[in-house]
């Protein structure tokens, strides 16, 4: 890039691949000031990759989207854990080496492909990270496939195969990353896939001609899977659809060489190709949706006596505590998409006057038929004034503030108004399975809620809600969409909310 001036912010998708094991976490440290080694709190987590298991040699499928910015030194730290449990708790995880760089780096590598050696654990060699950069293209469109096999080859002794499929695009350089897994689908030469949806630009970055390599394999639960085949296709001949041109031969190359009369190792067929734009956040608010934003505030015991500083209702005059702290975080960025700045703000788990009784749907500001404050100081108040009026009790249950929030968002199915349902708890969930229930039918409704954890409870169950990894169920029925994200620090405030005290 010649010349003067500043340069253009390109979207920069940074992945692993082969490094050690399990999953790592990115965390970028403030520009031009390198991430402590010694603080890790000094560095924003901004995100985790999933699980491979049993793997000396992960091939990370999950990446990470940066705005990647020429002026500006990003720092970028990546750490290993060896997983133990379920625990979003790092601490309770094998920590097996970190890796230090720029963004710069990556991107300015040959091919924008860099290799760190791991660090981090005195007197030990601990492997090797590998990153990757690609600029995203501008494609906003989401393909959904099936795939099918026939006659693939027998890799159990005792049973058939448990085959599923592995996707990669092809990058620039000639090189191959994984873009998409398929389920297993066990015993059995002939599997029907599920039907899967993925970004075109994750495919093939918005080039229909570019390599899309496909590796069939036998699952083994030790992770050493057996290589049935392989073919290559592009995204031009995927949108042909269902015909004689999608169905592909799986080679094993090895195979091929020893054997004169070897054909394949079965075929695969594609069952079905759809296409349809994504729309983004920016689209809807540009189209003129509104959001209604909710808050919902635990009242519970396990917040300790407000009148007291360790509580996590204290209301200081120095300083806002936990609650004050995660509302302003998220509301403060909310209300610019809400025209008439109203929030219903809602409390749960005290009893309330004049009789006592225990709540877990009670109006902050006193009025159960308009429970709506002006702007986030109005919702401020209203939760201040209302610590000096109720009893803190229990249980912690979610269930009734979800359903208020859906009966609100299931009036109003026409996309021109959204509603976000913001939790801010100490605790762990009583009505789990209640809650479950509620946010897998709000699943379909125009709505989603923000869980914020405050205190040092443990909060590994709600983790559950959070449905990242493992989409939410009750009943036997799944939710259609994830529409819980949550934020559970650990500590005495919402330093992962971008909250100051300054």
């Amino acid at each position: 890039m010649s010349g003067g001036g500043t340069a253009p912010r390109h979207k920069a998708a940074p992945g692993p691949s082969p490094p050690l094991p399990t999953p790592f976490v990115l965390q970028p440290g403030p520009a031009a000031h390198p991430c402590p080694t010694s603080s890790a709190h000094m560095c924003p987590h901004f995100g985790r990759t999933e699980v491979i298991d049993n793997s000396l040699n992960p091939d990370f499928l999950h990446k990470f989207v940066l705005d990647y910015c020429f002026e500006e030194r990003q720092n970028l730290r990546f750490d290993l854990y060896d997983v133990d449990s379920k625990s979003p708790d790092l601490s309770k995880h094998d920590f097996l080496g970190q890796a230090f760089c720029t963004l710069g780096e990556i991107v300015g590598s040959a091919g924008s492909r860099l290799e760190k050696p791991l660090t981090g654990i005195p007197g030990k060699k601990c492997g090797t990270i590998i990153l990757l950069a690609e600029e995203l293209g501008n494609c906003r469109d989401v393909a959904t496939l099936q795939f099918c096999a026939n006659k693939l080859d027998k890799k159990d002794f005792f049973g058939k195969s448990d085959p599923f499929m592995v996707f990669y695009r092809s990058n620039e350089d000639g090189t191959f990353t994984i873009c998409h897994k398929t389920e297993v689908v066990r015993n059995t030469l002939n599997p029907v896939w599920a039907a899967f949806a993925i970004p075109v630009r994750a495919l093939c970055n918005g080039d229909h001609d570019r390599a899309i390599k496909v590796e069939v394999y036998d699952w083994d639960r030790d992770g050493s899977h057996d290589f049935i085949g392989e073919f290559t296709t592009s995204y031009r001949e995927l949108a042909r659809g269902q015909s004689h041109f999608n169905v592909y031969e799986v080679v094993n190359p090895r195979k091929k060489m020893k054997k004169k009369k070897y054909l394949n190792s079965g075929t695969v067929t594609l069952l079905s190709f759809t296409v349809e734009a994504e729309h983004t956040f920016l689209d809807y608010i540009k189209g003129g949706t509104q959001l209604n934003f909710t808050v919902a505030i635990d009242f519970t015991a396990s917040n300790g006596n407000p009148s007291q500083p360790t509580s996590l209702h204290y209301l200081s005059p120095f300083q806002l505590n936990a609650y004050s702290l995660a509302l302003r975080a998220v509301g403060d960025i909310i209300q610019d998409y809400d025209s008439d700045k109203m929030f219903p703000a809602l409390g749960f788990g005290a009893k309330v006057p004049p009789d006592g009784h225990v709540s877990h749907e009670f109006p902050l500001n006193g009025d159960a038929s308009n429970p709506a404050c002006h702007g986030i100081a109005g919702v401020l108040e209203a939760y201040q004034r209302s610590l000096r009026h109720v009893q803190l009790y229990g249980p912690t249950n979610f269930a009734p503030v979800v359903n208020h929030v859906a009966r609100s968002a299931a009036t109003v199915l026409d996309g021109s108004q959204y509603f976000v349902l913001l939790i801010i708890t100490d605790g762990v969930i009583s009505d789990m399975a209640q809650t479950k229930e509620a946010i897998v039918n709000a699943a379909k409704l125009p709505m989603s809620i923000i869980i914020v954890g405050v205190g040092q409870a443990e909060f590994d169950a709600m983790v559950e809600l959070d449905g990242d990894d493992i989409r939410i169920s009750s009943r036997g029925k799944v939710a259609e969409r994830d529409i819980v994200q949550g934020h559970f620090t650990g500590k005495r405030g919402c330093r992962d909310l971008g909250c100051t005290l300054e």
